[in-house]
């Protein structure tokens, strides 16, 4: 059996889209197939009860963040020679991915790096640019999410990398998100039963778009007076979100839930009539959404969803079967859609139904999980 030994800063219990990726796809391999090291996180406790738990031996770093130092790189070889891994798998590319020749020297037959939309961000700077060239060359794969990170990416490495890039988006647990989810005891929860909701799961940062959001809501209104703008998760923005509520008038139909169990996610996916994240692209190219998989996330629950036209997420979107992209700093464009959908039950479920079966056909963890599989025994 080839074992993998996966060399990661994103790795839970730190939270994270990233962190879940990676921690999915290595639950997913071969019985006996994966060890971790991994960066330590903040509640030392925490971290060894995860650890504990996991299917597979996790060697944590004494740091929170593992760079490719002298130390790193040769604690990186020691644990692959001593498991008896032949391959290694970087859970980001950059910048743990310039290990990737010493690892090999060290005995590694196989290296992949998974690439995020951090490496996107990178490939647009001349710095930068240079260890994405480095680290493509001394990988044998490097993974992409879809077709907007693999464009900016395959520029920077070289047309040879380039040639070795797979696409490896992460996937959605359709047995977890699923249209019974359990939404009606959120809303009933809420105080939301009887009334149609826009539901929008996501960190609270300026990218994402719930301000888009919020200053489409006049609008909405107008058309759908009993409308509600359901915004489930926490993060520094939040104090901005609820400012502007109240400065456009709509306080009373923003409900903020702020960060909610992981196990109630589902449910407050299924609470929503619609989704909408009108996420954009911020600071000339470098803060970008990579791909989206909250709206895939969204799809498997029989939602349709409103995607912003930042980076990747459109590739998370079948324009006008599952549901729309629109431009993510445009207030009129959110509400007009917004509008469309929650006047037209029949429109919603067909795009929920279409969504749910785009998610089974092509994005469950075990299909994708069996990708990356291949990829790691690849001579």
């Amino acid at each position: 059996m080839h074992k993998t030994l996966i060399v990661t800063n994103d790795f839970p219990p730190r939270p994270g889209g990233i962190q879940a990726f990676v921690h999915n796809m290595a639950v997913r391999q071969p019985t006996g197939s994966i060890v971790v090291y991994a960066s330590t996180w903040r509640d030392g406790s925490e971290v060894a009860k995860f650890d504990a738990e996991q299917p597979f031996p996790v060697i944590r770093d004494r740091t929170r963040m593992m760079v490719p130092t002298p130390r790193v790189t040769r604690r990186a070889a020691e644990i692959l020679r001593a498991e008896g891994c032949d391959s290694v798998w970087f859970g980001a590319a950059a910048p743990l991915g310039l290990m990737a020749p010493a690892l090999r020297r060290a005995g590694a037959g196989r290296l992949l790096g998974m690439t995020h939309g951090h490496e996107a961000a990178w490939a647009q700077l001349p710095g930068s640019r240079q260890l994405l060239r480095r680290i493509g060359a001394g990988t044998d794969t490097l993974t992409y999410l879809g077709e907007y990170t693999r464009s900016r990416i395959a520029a920077a490495v070289g047309p040879e990398a380039a040639a070795r890039m797979v696409q490896l988006p992460p996937g959605v647990d359709e047995q977890t998100f699923r249209p019974d989810s359990g939404g009606a005891v959120i809303r009933a929860r809420l105080g939301l039963t009887d009334r149609p909701v826009v539901v929008c799961v996501s960190r609270l940062v300026p990218r994402k778009g719930q301000d888009t959001l919020i200053a489409a809501l006049p609008q909405i209104l107008r058309q759908v007076p009993d409308a509600v703008l359901l915004i489930v998760g926490g993060g520094p923005y939040q104090g901005e979100l609820e400012k502007l509520a109240e400065a456009k008038g709509v306080s009373a139909s923003v409900r903020f839930t702020g960060a909610v169990p992981w196990s109630e996610l589902p449910a407050h996916y299924g609470a929503g009539d619609v989704f909408a994240m009108p996420c954009r692209t911020r600071r000339g190219g470098l803060d970008v959404e990579g791909l989206g998989i909250v709206y895939l996330e969204a799809s498997a629950t029989g939602l349709p969803v409103i995607a912003g036209d930042s980076g990747g997420a459109p590739d998370a979107v079948l324009e006008g079967e599952t549901g729309y992209v629109v431009p993510g700093g445009s207030p009129a464009a959110v509400a007009e859609r917004t509008v469309t959908l929650l006047q037209d039950p029949e429109l919603r479920r067909t795009m929920g139904e279409a969504g749910r079966r785009w998610v089974e056909r092509s994005w469950r963890w075990d299909l994708l999980a069996g990708r990356l599989t291949a990829l790691l025994a690849a001579d």
